[in-house]
């Protein structure tokens, strides 16, 4: 795995994009910090770069590095979550402009696959997460189930669990209304 690791990490570092798998499903990425590398995602899902992209982050405690303020909540709810939880937080700071929602929120997810966490662990910055498909069609179950378009897009695709076929599934996605209260986006 270290070896992968500092492959993907030279990629990310330059401003690449990946193809990656996360505690879900594979997913298209980059350095969330580098507007120019997300871009390049939007344009591979050939998405409008008004619909969110979500990050992935090694630990809870880093949230309030990229949002202004953390609803005490949110922590007892990543601890507690029993299936992979992305929050959609207000005041997304620190990030890719346009990475950042007409909002100004972001969706976090803290990952919970060992390869990811200490791939941004190592980056220091997250990584964006978003599926690895062409936008409108549906999310891959697995790698062999990525289309070519998608693998010939990216810069570089990362070969930990490409033999996996675990059937995987989306996060639920979740905010925080104005008084607290939990919506269900996915």
């Amino acid at each position: 795995m270290n070896d992968e690791l500092i492959r993907t990490l030279e990629i990310l570092k330059n401003g690449g994009t990946i193809l990656y798998p996360t505690d879900t499903i594979w997913g298209l990425g980059c350095d969330a910090t580098q507007d120019m590398a997300v871009q390049k995602i939007f344009k591979i899902k050939a998405r409008d770069d008004t619909r969110q992209m979500l990050i992935l982050i090694d630990e809870a405690a880093n949230i309030g590095k990229y949002v202004k303020k953390v609803p005490d909540i949110a922590f007892a709810f990543i601890e507690s979550a029993k299936r992979p939880l992305s929050i959609v937080f207000q005041d997304a700071t620190n990030l890719a402009p346009s990475l950042i929602g007409q909002d100004n929120t972001i969706g976090i997810r803290v990952v919970q696959d060992d390869f990811c966490r200490e791939l941004i662990r190592k980056l220091g910055s997250p990584v964006v997460s978003t599926s690895a498909n062409i936008s409108g069609n549906p999310p891959p179950s697995g790698f062999s189930s990525i289309s070519r378009e998608i693998k010939d897009s990216v810069d570089y695709i990362v070969k930990w669990r490409q033999d996996d076929e675990t059937a995987s599934t989306a996060s639920d996605i979740i905010k925080f209304g104005e008084k607290g209260e939990i919506i269900k986006i996915r």
